[in-house]
């Protein structure tokens, strides 16, 4: 398996100074920037699109790991690409031809990824399971942070676990929701090798982002 990584959810951040916390938490250990991206359709609520990612991307070289929660998706494949988005994950629900659309993100030179929300099984992977660089699973319903870990995706990730397992490839198998460093050792033991983390990053202030992210890596080795 390979090492942990920590995507600290900028969605948790202080949005009046977001490059400056962008830097706060690349500087705090943080291995990627997640980037939740929502249109309030798809989800029931509204964030920010390629014009603020282009913004912050200047603040870190760190992969932004970014993730569409938006219907449809294929019209700002290319928006985020420049931008510069590195991984882009989207949702089988978004669109009609998933595997297309996975396609035109690894076209406009970006990792593709596909999300599962807590009722969408992990089945759902098996056709595109090939063209995918990331498996994002949602352990909380998506649209709002600081919800609670739903404990029904761990049986989903050890699932989502074997799948990867048995392609030989590199896939990130990412969770995103409720993770704090009481739940992440549990994702983390049934197979998860990334971690979004947003209220638990970001409790206490930017003196605390480091030791924040070090109790959440601290689950892997449990």
């Amino acid at each position: 398996m390979s090492e942990l990584l920590i995507s600290p959810s900028i969605l948790s951040a202080d949005f009046a100074e977001l490059g400056v916390e962008i830097r706060r938490i690349d500087d705090a250990g943080a291995d990627m920037i997640h980037v939740d991206v929502m249109d309030g359709h798809f989800v029931p609520n509204l964030t920010f699109g390629p014009p603020v990612i282009e913004k912050l991307r200047r603040h870190s070289d760190k992969p932004f790991d970014v993730h569409l929660m938006i219907s449809p998706v294929d019209p700002y494949i290319e928006d985020f690409a420049k931008a510069g988005a590195d991984i882009l994950t989207v949702h089988p629900e978004a669109g009609p031809h998933l595997h297309r659309t996975l396609q035109a993100i690894r076209a406009a030179g970006m990792k593709p990824g596909v999300a599962l929300n807590p009722g969408t099984p992990a089945e759902a992977v098996d056709p595109v399971i090939d063209d995918v660089d990331l498996i994002l699973v949602m352990s909380v319903n998506p649209g709002f942070g600081g919800q609670s870990f739903i404990d029904s995706q761990l049986r989903k990730i050890e699932q989502l676990r074997q799948k990867i397992d048995a392609t030989g490839r590199d896939i990130i198998l990412e969770v995103d929701g409720g993770l704090n460093p009481e739940t992440a050792p549990k994702a983390i033991s049934a197979g998860v090798t990334a971690i979004v983390a947003g209220s638990a990053v970001f409790r206490g202030g930017p003196d605390h982002y480091a030791q924040n992210i070090s109790a959440l890596r601290a689950g892997a080795t449990i």
